[in-house]
């Protein structure tokens, strides 16, 4: 029912959206003689606002058109190279004769980014890829909208987000890096497990594990402790809900985007009030890189999808509520998730000082459990500074992070093994 209310609110804003931009466009227009008067600037400016805080935010694009390698623009293309109803496995294909006319060496590492599951596209990942693209061929999981997939498409839960995560290794071969960015680390930490217990050949030379709940215990953040105060049975009652049928996953019970992007908002409602008054000032003064600024972060931040229900109920409970991972108590398929059988792939774990989500000391505690991993395959970076999304996004990621990310992975790239030091 909740699901239902929320689309015919949407739809009965329509008239009144439509409204408003006629409005801004009157108000804007070079033949209205008001448009450069104070008022029309405030009215016009208030259009936007509603504008932009009642408007369905679709799938964002990539917009990568093109990566700089040794200072030669070159195309690039995100080439699915193998999907399932739940996934895509994008692959950010470089233009091979540009590569050649950059003169560089064509054995760039193959590194596997894990795109959170949680509320969000994979393309809140845009600017981790863009950081990686000159120096890797990166991969990208691309998660599929719980409300567009067919109920016919079937159930799909932790174990198969594991599943999904071990297939994308084995599709892109040995010798992968691969990358978990916040939620998947302990479904990423399973996959390698189980691969490394199966001595399978494309099990990943390295793993680095990025502000991610592997054993949420530690540093309870708002979230965490939130997840573990209420019963299992609430998250079942309240959060779950039905697609209506005007999606492709009709009838299909999922917890909507629109919950999860609702307890991000109250998490710094301040924040964002006080980001959205400084859009509307930002529009009357025509300040115009503070205004796509503005656009561009919400743009993205405001664009969600749904989880299925088997999926985010078997998160609240083995992740955040009973501890599974780190307690030895996971299982796969009705076999013991052991992470002490990874010996081979190096591991790199990576917090951000200010981390709202993922508590400091959450991360860290892979290497607790990977206990047959040598020191000198291990490394521990906690970045100054940074919140959550600066962990995986922007200057400092850019600038401090990715540098270290770099290195480790050439490190332990091919057979090579070379101590890395433990950042403290």
């Amino acid at each position: 029912m909740l699901y239902s209310l929320y689309e015919l609110n949407h739809v009965a804003l329509v008239p009144l959206r439509a409204a408003m931009s006629i409005q801004g466009a009157m108000l804007r227009s070079p033949f209205n003689p008001a448009s450069h008067t104070e008022l029309a600037r405030r009215a016009a400016a208030a259009s936007d606002v509603f504008e932009a805080v009642t408007r369905r935010y679709r799938k964002p694009d990539w917009n990568l058109p093109t990566t700089m390698v040794n200072g030669v623009p070159v195309p690039v293309q995100p080439t699915p190279v193998w999907t399932s109803a739940f996934c895509s496995l994008l692959h950010f294909k470089r233009d091979e004769e540009k590569l050649q006319s950059a003169r560089r060496p064509r054995q760039d590492p193959k590194v596997l980014i894990v795109a959170p599951m949680s509320g969000h596209y994979a393309t809140l990942l845009r600017g981790t890829v863009e950081t990686f693209l000159p120096e890797h061929e990166v991969y990208i999981t691309d998660w599929t909208d719980a409300r567009m997939a067919p109920i016919y498409a079937g159930r799909f839960d932790l174990e198969d987000y594991v599943d999904h995560v071990a297939q994308a290794l084995r599709v892109i071969g040995p010798q992968t890096h691969v990358v978990a960015v916040c939620q998947p680390g302990p479904a990423v930490l399973a996959a390698v497990a189980l691969m490394s217990e199966l001595d399978d050949p494309c099990t990943p030379a390295t793993m680095t594990i990025m502000g991610s709940p592997i054993d949420a215990r530690k540093s309870p953040t708002v979230p965490n402790k939130l997840a573990e105060e209420r019963p299992f049975d609430w998250f079942e009652q309240r959060m779950i809900h039905t697609v209506p049928p005007i999606y492709p996953g009709a009838f299909r019970r999922v917890y909507p985007g629109f919950l999860q992007l609702a307890g991000f908002l109250g998490m710094n409602l301040d924040r964002h009030v006080d980001a959205h008054w400084s859009y509307f000032k930002n529009l009357i003064t025509g300040d115009g890189d503070g205004i796509t600024k503005h656009r561009e972060f919400y743009d993205e931040y405001l664009s969600v999808c749904d989880l299925t229900e088997e999926f985010y109920l078997q998160t609240i409970r083995d992740v955040f509520q009973e501890h599974k991972l780190p307690r030895g108590k996971m299982t796969h398929r009705g076999r013991a998730v052991r992470p002490a059988a990874i010996r081979n792939t190096a591991l790199m774990t990576v917090e951000g000082e200010k981390d709202d989500i993922s508590g400091i000391g959450q991360t860290q505690a892979a290497h607790d459990i990977c206990i047959n991993i040598p020191d000198a395959k291990r490394c521990d970076y906690i970045q100054p500074g940074v919140g959550h999304f600066g962990v995986f996004n922007g200057r400092r990621f850019s600038s401090e992070i990715y540098p270290r990310m770099r290195s480790f992975m050439r490190e332990h790239s091919g057979g090579v093994r070379r101590l890395t030091r433990k950042t403290p």
